[in-house]
């Protein structure tokens, strides 16, 4: 009965959850089609929304791009190059800001040098990878792993710094192991906070991927990849499918982040009531 009850509740906070999101894109189309439109209809034109083409004109540029083949070839591109480079992130990152954390060793060698080169933006490493890497594709991988791996070491570090002292001490004085310790104790407590970290480097690593496919090229106009399409439609002068290229990121940034939330959501069971 409890389980029903539980279950219930979930697919109406679901429903609900949804509901406002639909509402809100809806508002949003609303306001941004009146505020594309104020100058025809009143003769008023709003600062910077005037400029913007109505969300009208933007769905038939969208008809326009979906058959053709360089569209989806630039989502497979920016996606292959998002998905290398957070991935190899997350190998990397999630180790090393848990040695950060266990070992004092490791971190006193470890983290001065990650603290310098933690500031500097990944878009500043773009000139400079071009240069050191024989390919632009290296190069936009590069950058997209920095992208994401300053701020997942960072969360793992302080997520797992964050644990109780107790709960270890308490484990110890039961008999638990180092071993014991890590995958029961420390593991558990920082995958919040590695999910959280996933999360924010998702985000941060489109933001990157995009800029470097337009400073590079990103080679050619099929395989280019999202930041390039945006590019090209700028150079083409066609402000609907630049808008078509951002909305097409925002969604592409959505799904990803949606499928972190829910692999966060099937490993730590614990949260599923929040």
């Amino acid at each position: 009965m409890a389980n029903t009850k539980k279950t219930l509740l979930a697919s109406l906070m679901g429903q609900t959850t949804f509901v406002r999101g639909v509402s809100a894109i809806l508002i949003f189309l609303i306001i941004w089609q009146i505020g594309a439109l104020f100058d025809d209809w009143f003769g008023i034109d709003i600062l910077a929304i005037g400029l913007v083409p109505p969300p009208t004109e933007v769905f038939v540029a969208f008809l326009d791009v979906i058959p053709k083949i360089g569209y989806w070839q630039s989502w497979v591109a920016s996606f292959s190059r998002v998905l290398t480079g957070f991935i190899v992130a997350m190998i990397i990152g999630i180790p090393f800001g848990l040695l950060l954390a266990v070992n004092r060793y490791f971190r006193g060698i470890f983290f001065p040098p990650f603290e310098i080169l933690r500031p500097i933006p990944p878009l500043a490493w773009v000139p400079a990878s071009l240069i050191f890497w024989p390919t632009n594709e290296m190069s936009i991988a590069f950058v997209t792993f920095l992208g994401a791996f300053f701020t997942i070491v960072i969360n793992v570090l302080g997520g797992a710094r964050a644990i109780d002292i107790s709960y270890l001490r308490a484990a110890q004085s039961m008999g638990a192991s180092q071993f014991d310790l890590f995958w029961k104790i420390i593991l558990p407590g920082t995958l919040p906070s590695i999910f959280t970290g996933a999360a924010v480097g998702m985000g941060i690593t489109w933001e990157v991927v995009l800029a470097a496919e337009m400073i590079s090229g990103g080679g050619t106009q099929g395989g280019g990849g999202l930041g390039f399409f945006i590019w090209s439609s700028y150079m083409g002068g066609s402000l609907e499918q630049i808008v078509v290229g951002m909305i097409s990121i925002g969604i592409a940034g959505y799904l990803s982040s949606s499928a972190i939330r829910k692999i966060g959501y099937l490993l730590m069971p614990w949260k599923r009531l929040f």
